[in-house]
């Protein structure tokens, strides 16, 4: 999958606008995600995601199992935000809260308005914060990021360590996968026993490995006269939109607009 993620970044259909606009909209977007209402969050997540599969072309599948990872968290947190639990003797104090409930020995165990509101406020907020992270990640290569990075002032030392890591991600996904496969074509996973002692094989493999790998980058990197400071060449020639602009500009303002009044109606 990350691999893919990699692949597409470098493929798709805004490859040709700025990487400095796209990331800008992205994090307005995403601030913005952080202080609407529930439905502004949902048409941020929709909106973001016609900007990622239908202008970006990404494929929906892929779009729908990324999505499907905040989901599974929100899902393992949801009983705790929609169960609760209060002594039968306590019971009216929190009758206005019971949606449904059932006593279980001493206490009374319910299915909370108030929870079920928190965890809707929160399913909302957390999709729509993620698409916009995922419209970055699938638009932008990591190495455009990082030259972005370097515009803003960040300290070279810190972008060469986020590039390091970015490459072992990839080193340490390509060896698992094939020490993983190696086993499984020889029934390493068959038993408990088997399984335990074909994981610990794994996992001292990709420490070997990904050691191995790192001295070799470290003899190419000395062989070719490093000084310090690692620098990504970009050929590409970047074309702005002037109706893709336009669209994001518009689409803010009115999320701005309709954010500002929902306050204001608060009030």
């Amino acid at each position: 999958m990350a691999l893919q993620i990699d692949t597409l970044a470098y493929t798709n259909g805004l490859r040709q606008l700025p990487p400095e606009h796209k990331l800008l909209f992205a994090i307005a977007l995403l601030l913005l995600t952080y202080c609407t209402c529930v439905p502004i969050q949902l048409a941020i997540a929709v909106w973001m995601g016609i900007w990622t599969v239908i202008y970006a072309k990404i494929p929906v599948q892929i779009y729908v199992r990324l999505l499907f990872i905040p989901i599974g968290f929100w899902l393992t947190s949801l009983p705790a935000f929609v169960i609760s639990g209060v002594d039968v003797d306590n019971l009216a104090v929190v009758q206005v809260d019971v949606w449904q409930g059932f006593t279980w020995g001493q206490y009374y165990w319910y299915l909370s308005h108030h929870g079920i509101q928190q965890a809707g406020a929160l399913a909302a907020r957390a999709i729509a914060s993620t698409t916009c992270i995922y419209f970055i990640m699938l638009t932008i290569p990591f190495t455009e990021l990082l030259s972005i990075l370097r515009r803003l002032g960040c300290p070279t030392l810190l972008t060469e360590l986020l590039l390091l890591m970015y490459r072992f991600i990839f080193v340490l996904l390509r060896t698992a996968s094939e020490v993983w496969t190696a086993q499984q074509s020889r029934g390493g996973y068959h038993t408990w026993k088997l399984w335990m002692k074909s994981l610990g094989l794994l996992i001292g493999q990709l420490l070997h490995r990904t050691l191995e790998n790192y001295h070799q980058v470290s003899q190419t990197l000395d062989s070719r006269g490093f000084t310090g400071d690692i620098r990504v060449w970009h050929s590409r020639r970047y074309k702005p939109s002037k109706r893709y602009s336009l669209e994001a500009l518009f689409g803010c303002t009115l999320l701005v607009v309709l954010t500002v009044w929902q306050y204001v109606v608060g009030i």
